[in-house]
C-alpha cells in the first residue's frame, strides 16, 4: 500500500508498532517454514506469468525485489521473509514511522474532510494524528483462545517449545485442525508417544477445497500415521465441551464439562466422574503430558473507539472486521481494510488472506481511492475492436492477479459504441462484489455493455467431502467446456451494466448475476489457452455473436475481394487494410493460406503459350514485393461506393 501512495505522490506515513517490517514473520511460523511457494523456473520468461507461481513478492517496479533472489527454496525460511520486507521498505525509502503502536483511534466530525470526518490515531506515547482516510492492515494476530475448565493448562502454539526433544517420550494433545495444527504435530511426530487432534470440523485439504488457507500436503504427516494405524489420530468435537483435570502426577485427564458441574474439581481428580468410568473404550481415556492450543489468529478490536463501528463479522468470518466488496469498512466510510484482514471478502473462495492474494487487492483499494479522492480514473487501454479475441487470450495465459483472485478480481471490457462496435476498453483486476458500482468506482463510462473476464474452478468440484482425483474428471472438448472442472477462463455478457439489485440476487456461489451470454474456455492440463482449435475459435464465435459482427483477420486478398461483393467490410478490413495497415505478405504465409484453404494456389493455373517456366514465379515475386497497387486504388473504390 506504502509503495502504490508513494508511486503516486501522495501524502501518507506507516505506523509499525516493532522495530522493523514483517514482525509477524519473525516469529511465525514458529518452525520457521513457510508454506507459500517460491517456484523459481516455470519455462516462461513472461515475468507476469511468473507471478503465478511466485506467491511471496509484492509488486514493484524494482526487478531486484522479486523473492526468488532471495531464496532457491520451494518452500523458504520465514527469516528470509523478514529480510525480503526490510529490504523493499528501504530500497523504495517507504515512509515508515517504527516503534509506533497505535493504541487507540477516533473519529473527528468535520464536513470539509473528503469523507466528513477525520480519523484521529494515539501510539503509546500519547502523541496524535490526524488523516483523511485509514488504511488498516494489522493483520490477524491476536491468539484464539477457548476458556473451558482446565484451560489454564493448555499452551499456546505462539509459546511452546519447537525443540523435539522437549517431546521425547511424552503423550501429546492438540487442539485445532488448520496448518499451525499439523505444523506443531509434524515437528514432533517422530519423537512422541502418540498425537492426537481434536476440533470441532473435520480436516480440510487443501487440494480438495482448492483454498490454499487449509491442510497443504507439506505438513500433512499425522494424516498417514493416523490412517495406517501408528498410534496417532484425529478427533471431531466441540472444544467448548471440554474440561482437562491434572491428577497428582501432573498427568493431564480429559473429560467433559457436564461431568465437572457433578463432582468438586477441587476435592481432586478421585471425585470426579471421567467419560471412561461409563465407557470403557472412550477415545481419549489414556491421560496426556502435555496439551497445546493451536486454534489460529483474529483482529484486535480493542483499539477502535465505538464511533469508528467496527465490529466482527458473523459466523466463520467472525474473527475478521466487517468490510464490503471494496474492502471499506461498513461502519466508517474511509475507513479500508488491507492484507490478512480483509479476507473475509473472499474466505475459503480464493486467496484474498496471503500474500499472493492480497497484493493484487491492494492495488485495486489503491486505484478506488485514487479515483475517489483525486479524480484519477481507473487504468484502461483502448483497443481496437479487431483486438478483442488477442486482448483476452493474452489476460488469461498470463495475468497473476486474475489467476490467484479467481472469482474475486475480473478483467472489465467497456464497449465504446453501440453500433458498430469499433473499439474497447480495458480494465484489469476490478473487485466483482462492486460490479454495479463500476462507473462511481473507476470513473469508466459503461453505456453500450460490457464483458466480465474471471477464472473459476467447476461449480461441485470443490470441497472437503470431494474426490478431486476421481476417473475422467478432466474435460478436454470445448463442446463440454462449461463441465471444466479445473481453474478456466470464464467470460460474461451484458447488455448494461449489472445493477445492485440484481448482485444481491445472483445465484448461490455464482460470482456474478446471470448475464445475459456466457462462455467457458475449456479447461487446460498445462493452464495454456491458446489451442486454435479448442480455446480461440470457439471464443471468437461466442464474441462475435454477442457483438453480432465478424472478428476475423483476413489477408490482403480477401479484403480486396470484400470490397467489390460486399456492402460492407469487416471491421479487420475497415481499422486495417482500407488504411494501408497490416503485415507484408509472403511466400511463407501464402503457401500457409494455401494449405489452410484461405487463398487460392494460383500457382497450379495450367498457362499455354511459350513462357519460361520460372516467369511466373518472377511475376508472382513482384506482386509480393509491390504492396501499393492492389491499395491505393481500394480506396477510391470504397469511398466511391460510400457516396
Amino acid at each position: 500500500a506504502a509503495y502504490f501512495l508513494q508511486q503516486a505522490g501522495r501524502d501518507y506515513v506507516v505506523f509499525e508498532r516493532s522495530h522493523a517490517p514483517g514482525s509477524f514473520f519473525a516469529l511465525y511460523p514458529r518452525h520457521r517454514k513457510l508454506i507459500s511457494i517460491n517456484k523459481q523456473y516455470t519455462g516462461k520468461s513472461n515475468s507476469e506469468f511468473n507471478l503465478r507461481h511466485d506467491w511471496n513478492s509484492l509488486l514493484s517496479h524494482d526487478r531486484r525485489l522479486l523473492f526468488r533472489h532471495y531464496s532457491r527454496d520451494f518452500f523458504p525460511h520465514a527469516d528470509t521473509m523478514v529480510r525480503y520486507l526490510e529490504d523493499f521498505a528501504s530500497l523504495l525509502e517507504l515512509r515508515v514511522q517504527y516503534n509506533t503502536a497505535i493504541i487507540h483511534v477516533t473519529l473527528e466530525r468535520n464536513e470539509q474532510a473528503w469523507n466528513g470526518h477525520y480519523f484521529l490515531l494515539t501510539d503509546q506515547d500519547r502523541k496524535n494524528y490526524k488523516c483523511s482516510s485509514l488504511l488498516v492492515a494489522t493483520g490477524t494476530w491476536v491468539p484464539n483462545v477457548v476458556n473451558f475448565p482446565g484451560s489454564e493448562y493448555v499452551e499456546g502454539y505462539e509459546t511452546v517449545s519447537i525443540n523435539p526433544e522437549d517431546f521425547a517420550g511424552q503423550t501429546v494433545l492438540i487442539l485445532g485442525r488448520g496448518n499451525s495444527a499439523f505444523e506443531t504435530a509434524e515437528n514432533i511426530l517422530g519423537v512422541t508417544n502418540f498425537i492426537h487432534m481434536v476440533s470441532r470440523s473435520r480436516v480440510r485439504l487443501s487440494w480438495a477445497t482448492h483454498y490454499v488457507g487449509d491442510l497443504r500436503a507439506i505438513n500433512n504427516g499425522l494424516l498417514d500415521t493416523y490412517q495406517l494405524k501408528s498410534l496417532d489420530g484425529l478427533l471431531e468435537g466441540d472444544l467448548e465441551d471440554l474440561a482437562i483435570v491434572k491428577d497428582k502426577k501432573g498427568k493431564l485427564h480429559i473429560t467433559l464439562r457436564f461431568y465437572l458441574e457433578n463432582g468438586n474439581i477441587s476435592a481432586g481428580i478421585d471425585s470426579i466422574t471421567l467419560p471412561q468410568d461409563e465407557l470403557d473404550n472412550f477415545a481419549t481415556r489414556a491421560p496426556y503430558d502435555r496439551v497445546i492450543r493451536c486454534l489460529g489468529w483474529k483482529f484486535d478490536f480493542s483499539i477502535y473507539n465505538r464511533s469508528l463501528r467496527m465490529m466482527p463479522g458473523k459466523g466463520n468470518i467472525k474473527k475478521y472486521p466487517q468490510i464490503k466488496p471494496s474492502y471499506e469498512s461498513r461502519g466508517t466510510r474511509g475507513l479500508f481494510v488491507l492484507g490478512t484482514a480483509s479476507h473475509s471478502v473472499d474466505f475459503r473462495k480464493s486467496a484474498g488472506g496471503f500474500i499472493h492474494g492480497f497484493r493484487y487487492t491492494t492495488r485495486a483499494v489503491h486505484r478506488l481511492l485514487e479515483n475517489r479522492h483525486h479524480g484519477v480514473p481507473w487504468p484502461s487501454t483502448v483497443y481496437p475492436i479487431t483486438q478483442l479475441t488477442n486482448s483476452i487470450i493474452k489476460r488469461v495465459n498470463e495475468a497473476s492477479g486474475l489467476y490467484q483472485m479467481f472469482s474475486v478480481l475480473a478483467d472489465i471490457i467497456l464497449l465504446r459504441e453501440l453500433l458498430p462496435k469499433s473499439a474497447f476498453e480495458y480494465l484489469e483486476e476490478y473487485p466483482t462484489g462492486v460490479l454495479a458500482e463500476l462507473e462511481m468506482q473507476t470513473g469508466r463510462k459503461a453505456p453500450n455493455g460490457l464483458f466480465v473476464i474471471i477464472m473459476e474452478y467447476g461449480r461441485n468440484f470443490s470441497g472437503a467431502d470431494k474426490d478431486v482425483f476421481y476417473y475422467n474428471r478432466a474435460v478436454g472438448e470445448a463442446q463440454h467446456a462449461w463441465q471444466s472442472n479445473f481453474l478456466h477462463p470464464v467470460i460474461y455478457y451484458y447488455k448494461r451494466l449489472p445493477t445492485e439489485r440484481e448482485m444481491k440476487l445472483r445465484p448461490p456461489e455464482w460470482p456474478l448475476p446471470r448475464p445475459d451470454a456466457i462462455h467457458h474456455i475449456v479447461e487446460d492440463f498445462l493452464t495454456d489457452w491458446t489451442a486454435p482449435n479448442a480455446h480461440i475459435l470457439p471464443l471468437r464465435r461466442f464474441l462475435e455473436n454477442c457483438l453480432s459482427t465478424d472478428l476475423r483477420s483476413f489477408f490482403a486478398e480477401s479484403c480486396f475481394l470484400f470490397a467489390f461483393t460486399h456492402q460492407k467490410l469487416p471491421p479487420f478490413c475497415q481499422q486495417g487494410y482500407v488504411r494501408m495497415q497490416g503485415l507484408v505478405g509472403s511466400e511463407g504465409l501464402r503457401r500457409h493460406a494455401v494449405q489452410a484453404g484461405l487463398l487460392q494456389d494460383y500457382t497450379l493455373t495450367d498457362f499455354s503459350g511459350d513462357r519460361p517456366p520460372d516467369s511466373h514465379d518472377r511475376s508472382r515475386d513482384q506482386l509480393l514485393r509491390d504492396q501499393v497497387i492492389p491499395v491505393r486504388p481500394l480506396q477510391h473504390l470504397v469511398k466511391a461506393k460510400d457516396e
